[in-house]
């Protein structure tokens, strides 16, 4: 038991460490929670958790048939770059050309934020990358072993994590804009250029490979 609270721990550690740089879920939760509330911010939460876990969970499992097809990754992957890039630009323009204080291109839209935390993480093949590299670290190290109890813990340790990332920027970034008095123009600018970085970054690792 006490092992199994250790790889739950250490996937918690992970995750929470990579959910701290300024990326576009967090980015977005933070948005969310300044604009519409609490509430919608939790289902935008639930929703990157739940794929975050389904990606972590297959790193564990079966990344072996995933980089068998490389079709399938090179697809995903470039369809990421092409909406990171739309998104970002779309946020800076709308940003550049708006006399008043208006919701983001990604959240002016009536889709539940649930849905949406689920097709911005599904989108993020970056995540796949990471998680099989300290899953394979993990098992290198002998911190954990090919069991699936081992894995299914560690899964949930991850998921932990996630929230627990999520939870600091929607409550510790709605207090920093809320005390500096960042207007939601500013913002729509952060998340243009957040989202434009991660799409050149993705397309890098696209193309080093």
């Amino acid at each position: 038991m006490t092992h199994l609270l250790f790889i739950a721990f250490l996937g918690w550690l992970i995750s929470f460490l990579g959910q701290l740089p300024l990326g576009s879920t967090s980015i977005t939760a933070t948005q969310i929670r300044v604009n519409e509330g609490l509430k919608p911010a939790l289902q935008f939460t639930w929703g990157v958790v739940i794929v975050e876990m389904v990606y972590l969970r297959i790193a564990l499992s079966g990344m072996d048939w995933i980089y068998q097809h490389p079709t399938i990754y090179n697809g995903i992957g470039w369809v990421t770059v092409v909406f990171f890039f739309i998104i970002g630009g779309i946020s800076i323009r709308s940003a550049m050309v708006q006399k008043g204080e208006h919701k983001s291109p990604i959240l002016n839209n009536n889709l539940h934020r649930f849905v949406l935390g689920i097709t911005m993480c599904a989108m993020n093949m970056a995540q796949v990358p990471f998680w099989v590299l300290w899953s394979g670290y993990m098992l290198e190290w002998k911190f954990m072993q090919a069991e699936s109890m081992q894995y299914n813990v560690f899964t949930l340790g991850g998921g932990l994590g996630t929230i627990t990332g999520l939870l600091t920027y929607i409550y510790g970034g709605n207090y920093l804009i809320n005390r500096l008095k960042v207007s939601n123009k500013t913002l729509m600018i952060v998340m243009g250029v957040i989202f434009l970085f991660a799409g050149t970054a993705q397309g890098w690792r696209m193309l080093a490979k």
